[in-house]
């Protein structure tokens, strides 16, 4: 297990070995905070209609826009497990029937990788960039994070600590897998919720969760929720948390910011394996450790 914890934008943890590790999801809130810039720039609105629509970005940000996801589909699984070349995106959309919307946008919930898809696009289109020289452009350069990346083929990850997933491509997450020092991780998120990237009010919307229910078993949550981009809600103690988890063959990552005034922090706990509440745990165990002791 690997481990980073920062505050005020600064490392606060020993040295540990430089290893890269894959982001999985926690790539959606960089791709949020991507498209939030853009909001920022008056680019598009956050209620604006995508061209994928009928639903809107923000609906997207939240997966309330009625979308599947293809972890529903036994064949990726299957294709996965069996090192199979991805699926190009567009036969992707078409096995999973993905324009077929499963309730009306806004009116519910349902986690959808198909979703943060159509964010990746969105980002490329407005920018007029390949997603990853956008993602430098408008979240890690002004974040002053430099040694992340984009993963795109198997020899991408040749230098990458993927667990027993080795031999993964990465063209199987299909909004982009991001890569790259667990400490840079942690760094990002903390510049992010605590920095000046987004004004205030973007920062607001961000953290404006869709409640999900109560407490969720064999996991550090009370009362999730999700945001835009962000897993946001209450572990032990009331102590409200805001991040991301993340999990794909061989490996677990969790990245959470629990801000406590003048003592915000944010933890990045890397561990291989496949138990996402083992490793939120640890998070919150480090947050904690180092926010009351």
């Amino acid at each position: 297990m690997l481990f980073a914890l920062v505050s005020k934008g600064t490392l606060l943890t020993p040295e540990q070995p430089d290893t890269t590790v894959p982001w999985w999801s926690f790539t959606k809130t960089v791709l949020a905070a991507a498209a939030l810039s853009l909001v920022r720039d008056r680019l598009i609105n956050l209620d604006d209609t995508v061209p994928e629509g009928p639903f809107t970005l923000r609906q997207l940000l939240r997966h309330e826009a009625g979308l599947a996801d293809y972890s529903e589909l036994a064949e990726y699984h299957a294709a996965v497990a069996c090192n199979e070349a991805p699926w190009p995106a567009d036969e992707m959309l078409q096995r999973l029937d993905a324009s077929r919307l499963r309730y009306t946008p806004g009116e519910g919930w349902r986690y959808s990788n198909v979703g943060y898809l159509f964010v990746a696009r969105l980002i490329e289109r407005i920018t007029g960039l390949p997603l990853e020289d956008a993602l430098k452009q408008q979240v890690f350069a002004p974040l002053g994070v430099s040694r992340v990346r984009l993963a795109k083929t198997r020899a991408d990850l040749a230098r990458v600590n993927m667990g027993c997933a080795s031999a993964y491509d990465p063209a199987w997450v299909y909004h982009g897998l991001l890569v790259g020092p667990l400490a840079e991780a942690a760094l990002c998120l903390n510049r992010l919720l605590g920095g000046d990237l987004l004004p205030q009010t973007l920062l607001q919307d961000m953290q404006t969760i869709r409640k999900l229910g109560g407490p969720i078993s064999g996991r550090p949550w009370t009362s999730p929720g999700y945001g835009l981009g962000l897993m946001c809600g209450g572990v032990e103690n009331q102590r409200i948390l805001s991040g991301h988890t993340g999990a794909g063959p061989g490996s677990v990552v969790a990245v959470y910011h629990a801000d406590h005034g003048n003592d915000a922090k944010t933890c990045a706990v890397f561990c291989e394996g496949n138990d996402e509440g083992a490793v939120e745990a640890q998070a919150v165990r480090f947050l904690y450790e180092y926010v009351d002791g």
